[in-house]
């Protein structure tokens, strides 16, 4: 067993420092790094990595900021790249799985995996409970391989995400601020804001390890700016969008599962969010106030549950008859819409006034007194519809997000 020194993103010592290596070095056999966008991995060893033939991959996940109001450094997420690896047989494991922020997630999870960075794949993985490691063997036929906890949809993406689409006739690019790592803070205005028309904003990457939800956001606002597709023109005849397709680029550059740069978890600071903690919600929040809000979709993923599903706002205080038929309607259309949404499944509801005000859809359903909702996808996938190839996919979680277009323009006329 030869022990090697990762190449990281982290200085020794620091929770999420990013750094570069004080000098070059030449590389022999396999080798492991997540020196990039979005990249996650710390290297523990590897067995006999200049030879040919079958090679022990041990690594851990690298852990967010301690987050204070979780009471803990989350972990999960993972995305790196191992290369001069082709016919080579990897036994990879992750070492400190066991102890990751949720085990029930390896339960039933097979690893994503890409030799390109644009079609991601499954490896049969499994999860020995008992030790708390994560593992798979691959033999990559190309000389470098990708593995992730989901597809990565990286910052990098991101902005050229936010550039194309600020081309087009009907939108509108506003920066509203900079996070504490200095990068850009962007919202998307999608139509054009009239007497009538009801405003919808959509959130995505509050957590920022669960990526689905910005290829979700992407295909919501591709299918939203089709100007052939009859629902989006009726929506924008009707509506205004606001979306942030990723409201945590320092988590999503960094490698985070559930923080921001300071360990704050977005998704716990709506009642009370400030400038020096979680920047990304003050500002958002203020744009808010700015345009109003008629509905709200805050878009997530779950690292356990294999099916798609949206949490409403039974708990908070203003909920009743109205909202509620506001919340059965959206479903039901959205089930209609999709056969990958189902309503079975999900987190339940929380009791009469014993919701937690400071998530995103509680805080806004009741400040603007509306429709809002957490939309959860799956870190594995679909149990309904399982697809053995990719399981829950880039390109499924994008159709989703445009299939909830349909969703939404059935219940316009109902959101006041």
């Amino acid at each position: 067993m030869t022990v090697t020194a990762a190449t990281t993103k982290w200085a020794e010592g620091a929770s999420a420092s990013p750094t570069t290596r004080k000098s070059g070095e030449k590389t022999t056999g396999i080798h492991v790094t997540s020196n990039f966008d979005s990249g996650n991995i710390d290297v523990v060893a590897i067995s006999d990595p200049a030879q040919h033939g079958f090679h022990s991959v041990d690594v851990r996940i690298h852990p967010d900021p301690y987050c204070e109001s979780d009471k803990a450094e989350h972990f999960q997420w993972f995305y790196f790249r191992v290369s001069n690896c082709k016919d080579e047989e990897l036994q990879v494991n992750i070492t400190n799985a066991g102890k990751a922020s949720y085990t029930d997630g390896w339960k039933g999870y097979n690893v994503c995996a890409s030799f390109d960075k644009q079609h991601w794949f499954r490896v049969s993985t499994t999860y020995d409970a008992e030790r708390g490691v994560l593992s798979w063997t691959h033999v990559p036929g190309k000389g470098a391989v990708y593995y992730a906890y989901f597809a990565p949809y990286t910052y990098e993406r991101h902005q050229s995400l936010v550039a194309e689409l600020q081309c087009h006739e009907l939108v509108e690019l506003e920066m509203v601020g900079e996070t504490l790592d200095g990068h850009d803070l962007d919202v998307l205005r999608v139509g054009t804001p009239g007497p009538g028309k009801r405003t919808v904003w959509v959130v995505a990457r509050q957590h920022p390890g669960e990526s689905m939800a910005e290829w979700f956001a992407e295909g919501m606002l591709r299918r939203l700016l089709d100007r052939h597709d009859a629902t989006s023109r009726k929506l924008l005849q009707e509506t205004v969008f606001y979306v942030v397709p990723n409201i945590n680029p320092d988590g999503t550059w960094r490698g985070h599962l559930r923080t921001n740069a300071a360990g704050a978890n977005l998704n716990r600071e709506w009642a009370h969010p400030c400038l020096d903690r979680s920047p990304e919600v003050y500002l958002v929040r203020e744009k808010m106030e700015e345009t109003g809000c008629d509905m709200l979709v805050d878009v997530h993923g779950d690292e356990a549950l294999p099916y798609n599903f949206v949490v409403g706002n039974h708990g908070i205080p203003s909920w009743g008859p109205r909202l509620a038929g506001l919340h059965d309607s959206f479903s039901s259309a959205f089930q209609s819409a999709s056969p990958d949404f189902q309503t079975r499944y999900g987190y339940g509801t929380d009791s009469p006034g014993r919701a937690n005000m400071k998530l995103c859809s509680k805080h806004v359903g009741e400040r603007f007194d509306c429709l809002a909702v957490t939309l959860e996808m799956p870190f594995k996938d679909t149990a309904d519809s399982p697809d053995p190839l990719q399981g829950w996919s880039p390109e499924r979680a994008a159709r989703l997000g445009g299939s909830m277009l349909d969703a939404v323009l059935a219940v316009v006329p109902q959101l006041r």
